[in-house]
């Protein structure tokens, strides 16, 4: 018997079309492993002589419209968890997250994330779709913990333990997975009513692809040099009306200039370099200091001076007696005064 999708009015709008198909042999959608594991016999078409395995493009077909059914039946789309570890997925499953409203996991799975309460990436969500059941088998132990049912991309040699709805697939080329999740978002948005069938997605299939990191440098870099000759133009025809406006400046630099040459010339610093410039003429290194601290002892006191003079002539007149000299001062003490 043949199984075909169920009838009335929505079956033939829900059927494969051939575009589509395009899309799948461009790709390589169609094109599995060496291995086939015993639950994904049924979705083979035919064997290659080389020993790869071929899927049947229908049954894919019929898959990802049962699991759009699924997705969409979720009220809130936050509930929905896409999960890829895999590098080639990981943009595929952002844009169907952005797209659809998901909520993604791109890289690797913190374990315990629906089963450990106490972690801050805690959540719970109502339906787990992977891209890889043997790379992603921590996610969909934990969800068959939880009673988490789980949509899976897989090939022919992915086991199906605790998968619920198996999509056949190549999901190890770049190509191939990133076009089964657009057309997966695709499906999801045409059965929610965001966008119609008779008019073709406006959002390219490249954005789901994987982008090598390197590659994408070549290209901005190759377009940044494509774009330098405008630019440069652009700035050549742009100074004649922007250097109009600082041409002002070199006027401004004398003007500081002139004002540190009057400061300059001012009579007090005039005076203070020509007495300067006098007490080092009138001193010098070798002379005694005695006359420079004298002449500042005049200064301050004008009476020592005739006192130095009166000690020095009377130092003969007492013909050395030192009881003389020190009583003079005693006897004396009205000069003091």
């Amino acid at each position: 018997a043949t199984i075909t999708m169920s009838g009335g009015p929505a079956a033939e709008i829900l059927q494969l079309k051939e575009e589509d198909v395009v899309k799948f042999l461009l790709s390589g959608t169609h094109l599995g492993s060496n291995n086939v594991d015993f639950q994904m016999q049924s979705y083979i078409y035919k064997k290659k002589p080389d020993g790869a395995y071929i899927f049947n493009l229908r049954k894919t077909w019929e898959k990802l419209v049962m699991a759009a059914r699924v997705i969409v039946a979720i009220e809130n789309p936050a509930d929905v968890c896409v999960i890829s570890a895999r590098p080639y997925s990981q943009r595929g499953i952002l844009k169907f997250a952005a797209h659809t409203g998901a909520n993604p996991v791109a890289g690797r799975f913190t374990p315990g994330t629906f089963t450990n309460q106490i972690q801050a990436a805690f959540r719970e969500p109502r339906l787990l779709i992977v891209s890889d059941p043997r790379i992603d088998h921590q996610a969909v132990t934990e969800a068959s913990y939880v009673n988490i049912p789980v949509i899976a991309f897989c090939n022919t040699d992915s086991p199906l333990r605790h998968i619920d709805v198996a999509i056949p697939c190549n999901n190890k080329g770049a190509l191939s997975i990133g076009l089964m999740w657009w057309m997966l978002a695709r499906e999801v948005l045409r059965m929610r009513g965001t966008i119609s069938r008779d008019i073709p997605w406006d959002v390219m299939v490249d954005l789901y692809f994987y982008r090598d990191p390197a590659e994408a440098e070549k290209e901005e870099t190759a377009a940044a040099i494509e774009e330098a000759p405008f630019q440069a133009a652009a700035a050549a025809a742009a100074p004649s009306s922007d250097w109009a406006a600082p041409s002002a400046q070199p006027d401004t630099t004398p003007a500081e200039a002139t004002d540190w040459a009057t400061m300059s010339d001012s009579k007090d610093w005039g005076a203070e370099t020509t007495t300067t410039g006098a007490s080092a003429a009138a001193s010098s290194f070798g002379a005694p200091t005695s006359s420079d601290w004298g002449a500042d002892a005049s200064d301050w006191a004008s009476g020592p001076a005739p006192t130095t003079t009166t000690t020095t002539t009377t130092t003969p007149a007492t013909n050395g007696d030192a009881s003389a000299d020190w009583g003079a001062p005693a006897a004396g003490g009205e000069n003091w005064s």
